[in-house]
């Protein structure tokens, strides 16, 4: 696929669009950053005594160790998470953490084998702080260790964050080739798919915009969240961890993520100096798809203040085997490549990093028109970025961090005979400034910036207008802790402006033309700790977000999507109200949290079939884009329970329920009955249930995916041509999957190595995912055998 740059021209636009925006925003932020640094020159606090290059805080240095055995134990993962620094034990169990701000922090340590464990640590006046770090090996399935002061008590997870982190051996055991196929077996996740490679992660019934994508903190840059059809531009191969939140967090990333913020990290610009080199390799294979992945990264101390990383993997995969015999096209071939480097200074830390991201994938045919031979797409993304954290003692906030990056994007759409049917070209451009503050006033820590996003977007094969993006938003997110109470709380200001190419008053889908936007985003938590081990917790999010390109200005076919999209220039913002309510307890060898939520919006932007044929495609179904009134309601659960030192009893349940409201015109414009709809695309009651035995370095699992029939469903317009393949949304059936999987961990020499075997679908059943949008023309896997093997060095 031919790559062209436009970085001169995106640029040109982004100073003509963007600085109107940004010089009032920058010019309030840099007054209270100057005074900042005034009184930093001259006020002392500890062992931060000025800005000449001494320095400004301390070193935090420790040795991680079994527990039981006192040996060491290299290639162990510890995560800062206040800071979002992150360092690796060496060969030796050592570790470090350079200039570190005075303060309390929250230090988490995952390995795999052993207990994930979460401390809090204060730094004060000396120079270096050393730590002794012992982990448990794990017994059974799930644990961690939290310490607090002189407690030591074993929990399911970090209960002062509302969030989900797939770390170890769960990252390993559930490793798909997809970010979504590697989340979707956690609770209240499905799959979006469309084939074996576009899938993108739906949470809680809410996917598209409503998820946002994030790698090291940043967004991805691509246009997963609009189609299907899209893949997102990431391989999850290298993750060290996947983060899921939901709640105040996700207000620092963006607006309107009401369903959750997923951020893969790889930490490929390095915040600390390791003691000496490492890496890793990974290889990994799976039947289903007849693919093979390879995966390397390496860590670099060039001297004591300069490190780089570098990592790259390339994966490919033929067509996807079902019980009904081989789907059509759904090939893939994919290749990654990045670098990092990072200066560590006394004053913080700057870095730049690279990557390149090429995808070539199928989507199956359509027999019954649109494309019958399939459809290929090509994917390339190249993105830069660089980071900087500068410490800033003397004053209530510690940290200064400023981030920028620039993606540049295109996605082409093949047919048969090489004719390029659809191509989207878009180049984005992200800058950030953040303050992280300790305490002040009844506030314990926090984050406060502002961020802005230049998009320019170019369609190619339709009448949908080459158009820009600007969204800018200023927003604040604060913790306290007030004895058993946890408090969090968030707001956001956002400013949107879309603009066309042009204006165009009589255009099919109306009058395209520039639209502005503002609204405000609120959330806050709160986790009560009603006796040990027993939390009670509640979210409320106000959530804003203005239409994207895509809902306001589509104009023509979309042929690997099967369909004639038309946009709606007229849509206002989308604003929803979100509250959820959960209970967490453990007691001795059982761990349960039960969670139940109920999303309301007022306007909820969605995709709706006509049931009209294209005028200028007849061979393609309209599909416009609408705000209606809506909601989403439900609940899940999770529990595990030991019932022997090396048995343990696990499941997850949960479902969603969705409506949206209709008014009078749309009702007789589609010619339906009643005024309440079931949502389209809601994925049906599903859970999993297991038995795990865990052993030294032998941990086996049988476990149960179950999903009941959706059959609630939203009613045909009565205006439906039967003649087309997919007239409206179809029931699926229920099922009930049996999978089995084996890890082992070996230490030799100076390596840690993991073998992990899994073996999904074993009775070989035809089963459909309801969220798949070719699931008329194929069945999802039948029975394969996957294997993943990687070397810790």
């Amino acid at each position: 696929m031919e790559c062209r740059w436009s970085i001169g021209e995106a640029f040109g636009r982004a100073s003509r669009d963007v600085l109107p925006f940004a010089i009032p925003i920058l010019l309030l932020w840099l007054l209270p950053i100057g005074g900042v640094a005034a009184s930093a020159s001259v006020e002392t606090i500890g062992n931060a005594p000025d800005w000449t290059g001494k320095i400004l805080a301390g070193d935090v240095r420790g040795t991680v160790t079994d527990r039981e055995t006192g040996e060491v134990i290299p290639f162990a993962y510890i995560h800062l998470e206040e800071l979002d620094r992150s360092a690796q034990s060496d060969r030796n169990g050592a570790f470090s953490f350079q200039n570190v701000p005075d303060g309390t922090y929250t230090l988490q340590v995952h390995r795999i084998g052993f207990q994930t464990l979460t401390r809090r640590i204060t730094i004060v006046d000396d120079d270096v702080t050393t730590l002794s770090i012992e982990m448990r090996p794990v017994v059974y399935s799930g644990e961690s260790v939290e310490v607090t002061a002189d407690r030591e008590v074993t929990t399911g997870s970090n209960l002062e964050h509302a969030s989900i982190k797939v770390t170890g051996e769960q990252l390993r055991q559930e490793l798909g080739s997809t970010l979504s196929s590697t989340l979707r077996d956690q609770p209240g996740i499905s799959e979006r798919s469309m084939g074996a490679n576009p899938g993108r992660p739906v949470i809680r019934g809410l996917g598209d915009e409503r998820v946002v994508i994030l790698e090291d903190g940043q967004k991805t840059g691509d246009v997963s969240g609009s189609s299907g059809d899209h893949a997102v531009a990431l391989d999850p191969s290298t993750a060290e961890e996947i983060e899921i939140a939901r709640g105040p967090a996700a207000l620092e990333y963006g607006s309107g993520a009401i369903g959750g913020i997923v951020n893969v990290v790889r930490h490929q610009i390095p915040t600390s100096v390791p003691s000496s080199w490492s890496g890793a390799l990974s290889t990994q294979g799976n039947s289903a798809h007849r693919s093979g992945m390879g995966a390397a990264s390496l860590t670099i101390p060039v001297t004591d203040s300069w490190v780089l990383n570098l990592d790259s993997n390339v994966r490919a995969a033929s067509e996807t085997q079902t019980p009904a015999g081989p789907l059509t096209n759904s090939g893939m071939q994919s290749a990654n490549s990045g670098f990092g480097s990072s200066w560590i200074q006394p004053w913080g830390y700057a870095g730049l990093s690279g990557n390149y991201y090429f995808n070539t994938y199928g989507i199956p045919p359509d027999p019954d028109g649109g494309h019958p031979d399939g459809v290929d797409i090509e994917m390339l993304k190249m993105q830069s970025e660089g980071r900087a954290e500068i410490l800033l003692p003397g004053s209530t906030f510690r940290t200064l961090e400023l981030r920028g990056s620039f993606v540049h994007y295109e996605h082409a759409e093949i047919e048969s005979g090489g004719t390029v049917g659809s191509r989207f070209d878009m180049d984005t451009v992200i800058g950030s400034i953040k303050l992280r503050n300790g305490a002040w006033g009844p506030v314990d820590r926090g984050v406060t910036g502002i961020n802005l996003e230049f998009n320019d977007y170019k369609v190619f094969g339709s009448r949908s207008p080459n158009s820009t993006a600007l969204q800018s938003g200023f927003f604040t997110v604060q913790e306290a802790d007030f004895g058993p109470l946890h408090l969090e709380g968030g707001l956001r200001w956002n400013l949107a402006r879309m603009r066309p190419e042009e204006d165009r008053p009589n255009s099919y889908i109306g009058h395209i033309r520039t639209r502005s936007y503002s609204g405000l985003e609120l959330s806050g938590s709160a986790i009560y700790e009603i006796k040990r081990d027993l939390y009670l917790g509640t979210t409320v999010m106000r959530s804003w977000r203005p239409p994207s390109l895509e809902e306001l200005y589509s104009e023509g076919p979309h042929l690997a999507a099967f369909a004639f999209e038309i946009g709606n220039p007229n849509l206002g913002p989308e604003t929803g109200l979100g509250t959820e309510l959960f209970v967490r307890w453990q007691t001795g060898p059982l761990q349960l949290e039960l969670t139940g939520y109920r999303n309301y919006f007022d306007n909820f932007l969605h995709v709706q079939d006509t049931g009209q044929a294209s005028v200028p495609r007849a061979d393609l179904r309209e599909f416009q884009y609408l705000g209606s009134q809506a909601r989403l309601y439900g609940g899940e659960g999770s529990a595990q329970l030991q019932v022997h030192r090396n048995w343990t009893l696990y499941g997850s349940l949960s479902h969603t329920l969705g409506d949206r409201f209709l008014d009078q015109e749309e009702m007789d414009r589609a010619g339906l009955a009643r005024s309440e709809q079931p949502l389209p695309q809601i994925p049906p009651l599903q859970g999993r249930t297991g038995l795990r035995f865990s052993k030294g370095s032998l941990r086996l699992d049988g476990r149960l995916r179950m999903a009941s029939r959706q059959d609630r469903l939203p009613e045909c317009p009565a205006s439906s041509d039967p003649g087309f393949i997919y007239p409206c949304e179809t029931p699926t059936d229920g099922y009930a999957l049996l999978d089995v999987s084996g890890q082992y961990r070996l230490n030799w020499g100076s390596t840690l190595q993991t073998i992990t075997i899994n073996l999904t679908n074993l009775t070989n059943r035809t089963y459909y995912n309801h969220l798949s949008l070719i699931k008329e023309i194929s069945p999802e896997p039948g029975r394969a055998v996957q294997l993943l093997y990687r070397v810790y060095f």
